[in-house]
């Protein structure tokens, strides 16, 4: 590991200041990544600007009825909050779905939007990797890839994704808040993840030295009747190989509304408006959401090792809007 330098920040301007004088800086939320590539040697920051002290660890109400979530709020804290187990209920599944009691206790809603591939090529120093070293190669085209992408590739990189959370966040259409030092600023989550295209090491659209200072999930009524599940190869503690967060309204038998998000499927969360579309109006059945589910990965580039995602993630879809429908009707 690289040496480095630490500061302590205690207020936003104090946090982007610290970063913005050095280009070799990162900030330092709970750790649980940046802290495992700075062993690996994938990350090599010369100075770690800690913020997880910063007054950003509420949860409350927007005016319009959503909830403003800060970006120090640690995992455990979110899933645990009454608000979001009642009106987003996929979201505090997802994130119990994804780690460990310790690492929820650490991680932070800003570090997770933020995580990096578990590739395994981008986390070996022996190996080409476009993410990590542009222009290197992708191995994992021809190597192992059975937990790869199938939507949204390029000949450059077919890792994934590895948040929970931001899944569910995509369902619901979460907007992600920064601070530069020229003022504050918006993304929605459709624009704060960057398609991989030919330059895969540009995961996200926040501009240079931005520190994330929290999420805001707009009113969203269909959100309270929704659910996360993620398929993987162990029962605990481990990166999804698919997962969906549902939501859906059904009157008189016909979907009126719909959110439909797919984890583990492509190198950010996927929105799967597909989908979505060609169930609005529909009677609700498991043959149309299967049918919807087709639409949506009729897109799907799948390599040799990875096709089994593809009727994965089409019986995710089914099998959990089947369920939520059937609930909403006793």
């Amino acid at each position: 590991m690289r040496e480095f330098g630490y500061e302590r920040a205690f207020d936003v301007s104090g946090a982007v200041a610290l970063l913005g004088a050095d280009p070799d800086a990162r900030f330092l939320g709970g750790g649980t990544n940046l802290v495992d590539l700075m062993k690996a040697g994938v990350e090599r920051p010369a100075l770690l600007v800690d913020v997880h002290e910063l007054p950003l660890d509420g949860v409350d109400f927007t005016h319009d009825g959503g909830l403003r979530i800060g970006a120090t709020v640690t995992n455990s804290d979110l899933a645990a909050h009454p608000e979001v187990r009642r009106s987003y209920p996929a979201l505090a599944q997802a994130v119990l779905a994804g780690a460990s009691g310790q690492l929820r206790n650490m991680a932070t809603v800003g570090g997770n939007l933020l995580q990096r591939t578990r590739c395994g090529y981008f986390t070996d120093l022996s190996k080409p990797c476009n993410k990590r070293a542009p222009g290197s190669g992708c191995p994992a085209l021809a190597g192992e890839h059975h937990n790869h992408a199938i939507l949204g590739t390029s000949e450059h990189c077919v890792a994934t994704h590895p948040s929970d959370m931001a899944v569910a966040l995509a369902a619901f259409d979460a907007v992600i808040s920064y601070e530069t030092a020229n003022g504050p600023g918006e993304l929605p989550i459709d624009e704060f993840y960057l398609p991989v295209g030919d330059t895969p090491h540009i995961e996200t659209a926040l501009p240079a030295g931005a520190l994330i200072t929290g999420v805001t999930l707009p009113q969203a009524p269909v959100a309270a009747h929704s659910r996360y599940r993620k398929v993987r190869e162990r029962a605990s503690y481990a990166f999804a190989i698919g997962s969906i967060a549902a939501a859906i309204d059904v009157q008189d038998d016909v979907v009126r509304e719909v959110r439909l998000a797919f984890g583990a499927v492509a190198s950010r969360p996927w929105r799967a408006r597909a989908a979505e579309q060609a169930l609005i109006g529909r009677t609700a059945s498991a043959e149309a959401f299967a049918a919807a589910a087709d639409a949506e990965l009729a897109a799907a580039e799948a390599l040799p090792g990875n096709g089994y995602k593809v009727t994965l993630i089409r019986n995710l879809v089914a099998a959990v809007l089947t369920e939520l429908t059937e609930e909403a009707s006793r």
